[in-house]
């Protein structure tokens, strides 16, 4: 059993999910840490095999620790999907030790795979909050974020371009009243429909020009020849 921690390499502190194990001064790869112990259980013993804890540690098929008691240190070692440390297990010498599989430094917490049953039954249900999964949890929430903004970013280009169409469909629209009216301004300007009347050589208040009539009198047959005087000259001659 674990005497006193002054001259041990980990202590027992705050940790992500409790307490847990942390290094205080460097610890080599291959390193034994500390020993998993407690009562055996028989499981051919029913009142041994119905114990239940958070704590238990199957050796064989048989043979269970129950690491619950509080001179068990390493019940404080948490769980790691990528951990720094390993259980040592020996069936025969019905023995754990807990061992580096890294160096550690002062500080860091020390920590190995509780394994696969332990991990659907305890972990997954309430999500692993080893730094391992936590930088998944935190990558995944990255990408969720960046996939938002790009989607935001995406619409708003769209929206963009929508309204870019309008505009320029309104311009059109515009442009096309503008020419149509400068047109309708054109055809005025050339003699074209006034007000029922017509310029150029037509109709003008059933008056004609361009040698046709005029006041009910014809001025091509002026061409050449002498216009008969009216009855009015003849009687200013006469008066003269």
């Amino acid at each position: 059993m674990p005497t006193s921690l002054s001259h041990k390499p980990y202590r027992v502190g705050r940790s992500r999910t409790g307490l847990g194990l942390f290094a205080t001064k460097p610890i080599k790869k291959g390193t034994k840490i500390i020993r998993y112990f407690g009562p055996l259980l028989d499981s051919k013993k029913k009142d041994e095999d119905a114990i239940e804890n958070k704590y238990l540690f199957e050796l064989t098929n048989r043979w269970t620790i129950d690491g619950s008691i509080r001179e068990n240190v390493a019940r404080y070692i948490n769980h790691a999907c990528r951990p720094n440390a390993e259980s040592d297990v020996k069936p025969r010498k019905r023995k754990v030790f807990i061992r580096a599989i890294k160096d550690i430094e002062p500080g860091d917490e020390i920590n190995y795979d509780y394994g696969t049953d332990y991990f659907k039954a305890y972990l997954k249900p309430i999500g692993c909050k080893c730094d391992a999964c936590e930088k998944k949890r935190k990558k995944k929430r990255a990408e969720a974020r960046a996939e938002k903004l790009r989607l935001k970013e995406k619409a708003e280009r769209k929206a963009k371009r929508e309204a870019e169409k309008v505009a320029e469909q309104r311009a059109k629209q515009r442009k096309a009243k503008a020419k149509k009216a400068a047109t309708a301004n054109g055809k005025l300007a050339s003699g074209e429909t006034l007000n029922g009347k017509t310029l150029n050589g037509k109709a003008l208040n059933d008056k004609a020009l361009n040698g046709k009539h005029l006041n009910g009198h014809s001025l091509t047959g002026l061409s050449g020849r002498r216009a008969a005087p009216s009855k009015r000259s003849a009687a200013r001659v006469l008066q003269a």
